[in-house]
Order: structure tokens, then C-alpha cells, then sequence
């Protein structure tokens, strides 16, 4: 009666046929799909052959095949056919949650097969179990009806196999009936499967942790079971009370891919108790309460009531450059200097000139002096002028000796791309003080001008950390940025980045090479620090390695090659938020002169960072090649938690007070590993926003 209801249920949707009469026939069936029906399917779209109405016609045949060669894979329990068909096609192509005839989805008849690997495979593309089957005993019921059906089938075939006379139809009827007993099989395993099934055990390594003042996460792993039928789904519920006794909520987990779920809207100061319990065929199993067992809502600022150290900053910045615009909107562009020697006036002069001339382009050759060059690349190719050359302008032939608080000022301009032309009025009119270096930076303004005029664009991309000099007395000030977009430019045109490096003829020495030769033989490294100083951490919390070393012009902090934007960290977990009860025992380590190595007590969240720090300190020091032992001197900052975007957070590792800081000529005993390099600290802190 079951299965009748079933038929007459799927008759009225008018959903697919039996499958195909024999398994022989089924492996032909889904092993020739990408031959027989991908031909058809070139062919309509090409409309060569059919109207628009047949090319639908056969787009919905060839999906409706795909879908009965992913039953017939599942059947077969052919699990490389079924991850190709879930990654051909999306579930919906499949009719992946479309009961077929018989009442069945493949995610049914995967977990009572006890088919674990296609199960998952299916659980990860989004499948379901069948809604028909409400209860145990209605699946049992169907079940038993599909084996008693099928059964009854192949009886009956097998008597007209035997009474009536060998001919065609004698053998179709043989045909029928291997494919019967086939099918017989089936679902005696699939009964058989289910019968033996027993409700899961429970979730193993349930840990709950502190997400936000008012969010709680809660991870946890399959059941260590390995007898016990697939597991379909899971269940969270949450309570004030150790008992569960009322429950607060609940949620039911479908989707299998991240083990992990977030209660929010929760109360800041509350102790909220988790468990977690596992569903498969058979039931729910028992539950599984957290480690911790409970946890209270709240954040590291609540211990002192803290404000975020960045609220409000960026609109009082904004606000600032409002107000100096304002006070300068009525300065006059290029307004001459009065009280300057002629000779600088003359060089402004002939600066202007050279900016507005129609003739002004790109320099193909270096002199001695400070130039800008702009790299544009998109994948492996590269913009060129028309003559095969990087974009380079000139910033001042006199100029032999970069300073770096010139290049150092050029990279906070460098975020004001649109605003160059303000800039310029507001240098232009301050330039009565004669002042050498507004004169630098005013050509250095000039320059900017003159690159986006030629190349048409405004923003030419990040700085590169350091200068490129050579012998001759040649600098190049390089800016890098990568084009995402079929993006036009004016004079220039894209290359492969090969051919550039290959087909340019250096005019210099192997022992003396130019500016320019340099930035080729080393523009592979440039493209690759600029990509990597764009990559962002994935969320969760850090343990930083604050390193300092001084010049006599500038302080340079150590970072890491694959991720310059960044201090040298190691992951410490994946929820970056720390709570307030973990703060406080963070202060009460700090404020001790000699830190005692005593754990806090079991299963709490405070034991659970000490072990997690306890690891991440060990990896850090093993990375930056510092001895363990030497360990014992360092400290965490304190003072706060570094917070970036609300997702990634850090914790800060410093070495003792004497030692954050290598003055010039000061031996450091411990050089990290290849993999690092120093950054000009203005550079890192414009990087890391």
C-alpha cells in the first residue's frame, strides 16, 4: 500500500520511468552520456539543426539522463562516476532532492547501503534524505513492500522464463529478469542495511567557546562509531540550566561541510550550557555536552570598558582633510614664488612647460637623476610604451641622493592618488619658504601629474618598499599595481612579462647595471610581493612576533616573505574573540614578576588558551629560530588585543624590553630563517591598513 501511494504520488508529478533492465545496461547508460548526449547538446546550441523549442526539449532529456546516470552510479556504488556527475553538474541540473519512482533519492539509497564515502559525497553537494519517510516503521513498511514487489517480479518472470518456448521474446524476458533479481538484491541490502543500523553514538570533541558579547560558537567532530549507519544531520540546543531543563533553542545542522555553528542573540553575562546530538536513519542519537560546559557572552574591552582604539577616526580624518581643503580652495595653482632664487624658478618654469607640451612622453633612457616608473600587469603581461619600455617619467635631474623622509612622504601621497592636483596648489603656494625639500616634493607632484596624464588613469598602485638605485646615481621610485579588468591605457600596451625581459638589450654592464636593468631582472619578486602584500588572513586569533631593528634614518620591523602586510604570527585558534574571563587571567599572568607555569583549572576557557598558546608559542619561536629556553624572557603586550576588521586578532609576542629594538651595529644572536625581510615600519603600517 505503501508503494502504491508512492507510485501514484510520482505518476501525478509526472516524474521519470524505472531504471534501465539490466546493470549492464545501467553502466552503459551513465559511461556513455558524455559521448551520446553531449554530441546533441553542441548541436542545439548551435541551432543548426532545431527550433528553440526541440533545443529545450533536449536540454531537459540530456539533464534527465544525468540524473538517472547518478541513480544508477549510487546503485552500482561507483563513487568516481558520482563525484564526477556532482561536480558537473549543480544539484538542481540533477534533481539531486527529486524522489524517483520507486520513492527513493540517492541519498537514500546510499546510507542504506551503508555506502559512507558517496554518502558524504552527497551530504557535501547539498542531498537529503526522502520526506516520505516520516517514521521508522514507514520505512521499514516501504522497504519490505519494494523487497516483497521485487520478489514477486522476478517469480513471476522466472515461471515465464521456464514454460514458454526459446525465442526473441523468451530472451528479452531473460533479460527482464537478471535485471529483476539485480534489482532484488538491492533492496534486500538496503533492508538488511537498515535493519542492522542503530541510532548514532554522540558527537566527539564538542568544544564551545566565547564568539562575541553576544554569540557563542560551538565545534564539534562525527561520532568515533564506525558501525552505526551515515549521519545525516545534527542538533544543537542551548539552555541556562546544566539540566537543559528549560530549553532556550535549538538548530538542526544539514549542511555537513563546517562542523560548527553560532548561537546568537544571546545575553552578555550569562552562563550558557551546549550539547550536541547526532541524527542518522534511525533516530537521534544521545547527546554530548561541551568542554567547556558552559560559557558566558563577553569581550576583553568589558574588563576595563574600553572603547575600540579606531571608533571614530576615520570620519574625524575625513572630517580634518574637509576642513584644510576648505581653508585652501582659493589658493591659485602654480601661483610663482617671489622670494626664490632664479634659478629654481627657472626649473619650476621648465617643469610646467614640459608637463602641458603636447610632446611630453615617456623616457626610454636614464640620466643621473630621480625618475617614477608605474607597472601595470594583468596575469603574466605587462604594460609598455609603443617603444617596448616600462612607463617611466622623470621627478628631478638634479637629484643624486633620495632621502628617505622624501620616498617615506611619496607613500602616504601614494594614498591620495585623486587628490594630486590639491596637493600641487597647496605645495605651489607654500614654496615662498624656499624650502628645499617642497621643492623635491613638488616635482615629485609634477611627476605624478605627468604618469596619469600619459597613461590615463589616476591611481597608480602601491609603492614598492624600497627605491631602485644604481652606481650611475640613477633612482627609481617604483609603484605596482594589478589590473583585474579588460582595462584600456592611453600610449601604452600589454606584453607578456617573458618577452619584456628577454627582448630588452641592456646598455649596461653585468657589473654596473642600470637602474632599469635591475627593476627587470628583479620585477618577478616586485609583482610577487605586491601580490602577496594584498592577501588577508583568514579569521581567527594570532600570536605576533614584534621585532625591531633601527637605522640612522629609519626603523625597520621583521615580517614574512609570503605575507609582508603582516608581523610574523602563528595561528593560535580559529575564533578570534577573547572573552573577558580570559583577559582577566591574561592580566593576572602579566602582573606577576615571576609567572608561575601552573595551569588553570580543567575545563574552563582560560586552560583551553593557555594550551592553545602554549603550542602557538613553541611554533612561533621554532619559526623565527629563537631556542626555547630564551622563551622564558619574553612577554605578551597587555595592554590589548590588536582587532582588525572584527575577524583576525592578535595576541603580541615581545622579546625582553633590551632586545625589541637591534640598534645599528648591535649583534642579534638569533637570525630568523630564509623567508623574512625588514620593511621601513611607515611602510608596514601603510600596508597593514
Amino acid at each position: 500500500k505503501m508503494t502504491q501511494q508512492m507510485r501514484d504520488l510520482q505518476l501525478a508529478q509526472a516524474r521519470k520511468p524505472p531504471g534501465p533492465s539490466s546493470p549492464n545496461a545501467a553502466k552503459r547508460l551513465y559511461r556513455n552520456l558524455s559521448g551520446k548526449f553531449r554530441v546533441n547538446y553542441t548541436s542545439f546550441d548551435e541551432g543548426s539543426l532545431v527550433g528553440r523549442g526541440e533545443k529545450e526539449k533536449l536540454r531537459k532529456s540530456y539533464l534527465f539522463q544525468s540524473n538517472a546516470a547518478l541513480f544508477e552510479a549510487v546503485e552500482l556504488q561507483d563513487l568516481d562516476r558520482v563525484q564526477e556527475l556532482l561536480k558537473q553538474y549543480s544539484p538542481e541540473e540533477l534533481d539531486l532532492n527529486t524522489p524517483n519512482s520507486e520513492g527513493l533519492l540517492p541519498l537514500d539509497i546510499a546510507i542504506m547501503t551503508n555506502n559512507a564515502p558517496i554518502a558524504r559525497a552527497l551530504l557535501q553537494a547539498g542531498a537529503k534524505e526522502s520526506p516520505h519517510f516520516v517514521s521508522l516503521e514507514s520505512r521499514s513498511l516501504h522497504l519490505s513492500t519494494l523487497v516483497r514487489e521485487a520478489e514477486q517480479r522476478v517469480n513471476e518472470l522466472m515461471a515465464q522464463v521456464v514454460n514458454e518456448a526459446p525465442n526473441a521474446d523468451c530472451s528479452e524476458k531473460e533479460k527482464q529478469l537478471k535485471a529483476w533479481e539485480w534489482r532484488y538484491r538491492l533492496y534486500k541490502r538496503m533492508k538488511a542495511g537498515f535493519e542492522h543500523a542503530r541510532v548514532p553514538d554522540a558527537p566527539t570533541n564538542v568544544h564551545l567557546s566565547v564568539a562575541s558579547s553576544s554569540s557563542v560558537q560551538v565545534t564539534f567532530w562525527e561520532p568515533l562509531s564506525v558501525n552505526s549507519a551515515v549521519v545525516t544531520k545534527y542538533k544543537v540546543e542551548w539552555s541556562c540550566s546544566p539540566t537543559f531543563s528549560p530549553l532556550l533553542g535549538e538548530a538542526v545542522i544539514d549542511k555537513l561541510k563546517n562542523l560548527h555553528f553560532t548561537i546568537r542573540g544571546l545575553v552578555s553575562g550569562t552562563a550558557y550550557y551546549v550539547q550536541v546530538s547526532a541524527y542518522n536513519m534511525k533516530g537521534w542519537g544521545p547527546p554530548q555536552a561541551s568542554v567547556p560546559p558552559f560559557a558566558i557572552p563577553s569581550n576583553w574591552r568589558e574588563y576595563d570598558g574600553r572603547a575600540p582604539r579606531r571608533r571614530g577616526q576615520a570620519e574625524a580624518l575625513d572630517h580634518l582633510l574637509g576642513q584644510v581643503k576648505t581653508v585652501h580652495q582659493h589658493c591659485v595653482c602654480h601661483e610663482p614664488c617671489k622670494n626664490q632664487p632664479q634659478s629654481r624658478k627657472h626649473s619650476v618654469s621648465k617643469s610646467l612647460k614640459h608637463l602641458f607640451h603636447p610632446g611630453s612622453k615617456f623616457l626610454k633612457t636614464l640620466k643621473r637623476g630621480l625618475y617614477l616608473t608605474a607597472i601595470f600587469y594583468k596575469d603574466d603581461n605587462i604594460l609598455v610604451t609603443h617603444e617596448d619600455q616600462i612607463p617611466v617619467v622623470e621627478i628631478d635631474d638634479t637629484y643624486s641622493c633620495l632621502l628617505m623622509q622624501d620616498f617615506l612622504w611619496f607613500t602616504k601621497v601614494s594614498c591620495m592618488w585623486d587628490e594630486i592636483l590639491w596637493l600641487r596648489q597647496c605645495v605651489t603656494v607654500s614654496q615662498s619658504s624656499c624650502s628645499c625639500i617642497l621643492q623635491t616634493r613638488f616635482k615629485m607632484l609634477l611627476a605624478i601629474s605627468q604618469m596619469q596624464g600619459l597613461l590615463g588613469i589616476q591611481d597608480l598602485g602601491q609603492v614598492f618598499f624600497e627605491p631602485v638605485k644604481d652606481k650611475q646615481g640613477n633612482i627609481l621610485i617604483v609603484t605596482l599595481k594589478e589590473v583585474k579588468t579588460n582595462q584600456t591605457f592611453e600610449s601604452v600596451r600589454w606584453v607578456p612579462i617573458c618577452k619584456l625581459q628577454t627582448g630588452r638589450k641592456s646598455v649596461s654592464s653585468p657589473e654596473e647595471p642600470t637602474a632599469l636593468d635591475m627593476l627587470l631582472i628583479s620585477l618577478q619578486d616586485k609583482l610577487a610581493y605586491h601580490q602577496r602584500s594584498s592577501h588577508a588572513l583568514s579569521p581567527g586569533l594570532y600570536l605576533g612576533y614584534l621585532k625591531l631593528c633601527s637605522a640612522v634614518d629609519q626603523i625597520r620591523v621583521l615580517v614574512p616573505e609570503q605575507l609582508p602586510n603582516i608581523l610574523c604570527h602563528v595561528k593560535i585558534r580559529s575564533n578570534p574573540n577573547i572573552s573577558r574571563e580570559e583577559w582577566e587571567w591574561l592580566q593576572k599572568m602579566a602582573s606577576m614578576e615571576e609567572p608561575v607555569p601552573a595551569e588553570p583549572e580543567a575545563e574552563t576557557s582560560q586552560n583551553h588558551l593557555f594550551q592553545e598558546l602554549q603550542g602557538a608559542i613553541k611554533e612561533l619561536m621554532t619559526l623565527v629560530n629563537i631556542p626555547l629556553q630564551e622563551a622564558k624572557d619574553f612577554r605578551l603586550y597587555s595592554q590589548e588585543v590588536l582587532d582588525f576588521g572584527g575577524q583576525v586578532s592578535f595576541l603580541l609576542l615581545l622579546p625582553p624590553s633590551d632586545d625589541v629594538c637591534t640598534a645599528p651595529g648591535q649583534n642579534n644572536p638569533y637570525t630568523p630563517r630564509s623567508g623574512f625581510l625588514t620593511l621601513p615600519l611607515q611602510i608596514f603600517e601603510l600596508g597593514e591598513e
